[in-house]
């Protein structure tokens, strides 16, 4: 892989002969990047995608090339990519069915508005795997026909199809109403009873780790009647009796539907795994009553994910502030919270509260400004990056508490050039410091010097178009190769260097 010329490809002040001439040496992985230009002729953009049919995908999708420009035959990659996008022309899907490339036939089986012809000889395909794509995305009444198919694969890719009927998705759950399944993917290929060693070394296999079969093809079945738990379309009905199952995998999905009666999600809530109490939790479905047994739970996962509920009351909220760590991240509850809310969290006596409401970024400026001077440096550090604090707010914030909140300060987008400077100045340096001021619209080659200190923060410097044009030149030397893709897409480098990277 070439850094510096996937770099080049992303540059957004590539000279257009220089752009002419990394197309006509492009890879896959410099192609994609050029797919991406803003600046791309008519003529340059045909020339890509004929170089590297791949990249008609990403040129299609930004709608910059059209059916008219495939050939389908000279070019079946791009073809099939425009297809699975739906920009394709349906004439073509029928010259793939018989394609000898299997992994071809499966592209064309996940395209969406395939003719009833070609899904239908897709359907009767040998190779099982493409049959399991159709499955997976095949309309209601192909769905329900692979229903039945022999093979487990495709019943449970029919399984995980939302466009599957909900009878359909019943039976599949619950495994009534369905004809036997006779074949799987560890029989077709190992002699039966088999347990697929979890530690397996052959390096022809793909099976998954958990694979087995005794005849009854057990452990694609059992994935089928997970999928078909884990589906929003499977009716409430067919998966409640499921909520005292004795595997956990089968209680799970309960958890988080939205549509089951309180009574299930009662029973979830004495479930003995902390996973499945958490995925509860944050279930927007549950009940106000549910939400304050769950808030007394012993498991801080499930008391943090209940914080996340957009649903869980302000009390509540409060509570779980002062008993789990939730840490500086905007809630659900908190970004809907009226402004008398937003007033009333702020002024809370637990800190842990106050740092949850100055993670919104749209507080009013009196609610803010009182924020910002909050003796406790979490709801300091919370707070710092909001826009609109002066700079004598940040200055302060600085003095006040240090490297506890230089970082945040360093994150705000109002911090003034004089101010990262500073920052980028303290001793010992401050690392998280100067991985927010290598990426900041106002940081200045001095700061961005100090800033390549970092290893982290040396690629975001190196992309930085203040940092001067002779240390850009010479970080495409370096030993990081996101240091020299960084450099080499940085619109700072002169046009000269660039042309001498050049084939």
């Amino acid at each position: 892989m070439n850094h510096v010329l996937r770099g080049l490809a992303a540059n957004p002040a590539l000279p257009p002969e220089s752009v002419d001439r990394l197309i006509a040496v492009a890879d896959e992985d410099v192609a994609a990047r050029l797919s991406e230009r803003e600046d791309l002729t008519r003529v340059q953009v045909l020339a890509l995608a004929a170089r590297i049919e791949g990249s008609a995908a990403r040129l299609a999708e930004r709608g910059l090339v059209t059916a008219g420009d495939v050939d389908p035959v000279a070019q079946p990659i791009a073809a099939l990519d425009l297809l699975a996008q739906g920009l394709g022309r349906s004439a073509w899907a029928p010259l793939f069915t018989a394609d000898p490339d299997a992994e071809r036939r499966e592209k064309l089986a996940a395209c969406p508005n395939l003719p009833r012809d070609v899904a239908e000889t897709l359907a009767a395909d040998p190779d099982i795997r493409v049959v399991a794509e159709l499955a997976l995305w095949a309309t209601p009444d192909m769905a329900a026909r692979l229903a039945g198919h022999p093979h487990a694969e495709v019943r449970r890719a029919v399984a995980d199809n939302e466009n599957t009927p909900p009878a359909v998705l019943s039976a599949l759950a619950t495994g009534e109403g369905l004809p036997p399944v006779r074949q799987c993917l560890v029989c077709d290929r190992e002699a039966t009873p088999y347990i697929h060693d979890p530690h397996c070394q052959r390096l022809d296999c793909d099976l998954p780790s958990d694979a087995a079969c005794d005849g009854s093809h057990e452990s694609t079945v059992y994935q089928m009647h997970l999928r078909a738990l884990w589906n929003p379309a499977t009716p409430a009905e067919a998966v409640v009796g499921f909520a005292e199952h004795p595997s956990m995998l089968s209680r799970r999905p309960l958890a988080v539907r939205p549509d089951l009666p309180a009574v299930v999600y009662e029973r979830l809530a004495d479930s003995p795994e902390p996973g499945v109490r958490a995925a509860l939790a944050e279930n927007p479905a549950i009940h106000h009553e549910l939400i304050r047994v769950l808030a007394a739970d012993p498991f801080p996962d499930v008391r943090r994910d209940l914080a996340r509920n957009p649903r869980v009351p302000l009390d509540v909220l409060t509570q779980l502030a002062g008993t789990t760590r939730i840490g500086p991240t905007l809630l659900p509850r908190i970004a809907a919270a009226t402004r008398d809310e937003i007033e009333d969290l702020a002024t809370s006596a637990n800190p842990a509260v106050r740092m949850l409401v100055a993670e919104r970024r749209d507080l009013p400026p009196e609610v803010r400004d009182a924020l910002a001077a909050d003796p406790d440096a979490k709801v300091v550090r919370s707070v710092a990056p909001h826009p609109g604090l002066s700079e004598a707010c940040l200055r302060a914030m600085v003095e006040r508490h240090g490297v506890r909140v230089m970082a945040r300060v360093a994150r705000n987008p109002d911090a003034s050039p004089e101010l990262l400077e500073e920052l980028t100045a303290h001793r010992p340096p401050v690392r998280k410091a100067l991985r927010e001021i290598a990426a900041h619209r106002h940081a200045t080659a001095p700061a961005l010097l100090v800033c390549l200190s970092d290893h982290k923060a040396r690629p975001l410097a190196a992309a930085h178009p203040a940092l001067p044009p002779q240390v850009i030149a010479e970080l495409l030397a370096d030993e990081d190769w996101q240091v020299v893709e960084a450099a080499a897409a940085n619109p700072s480098l002169p046009p000269t260097v660039m042309s001498t990277l050049l084939p």
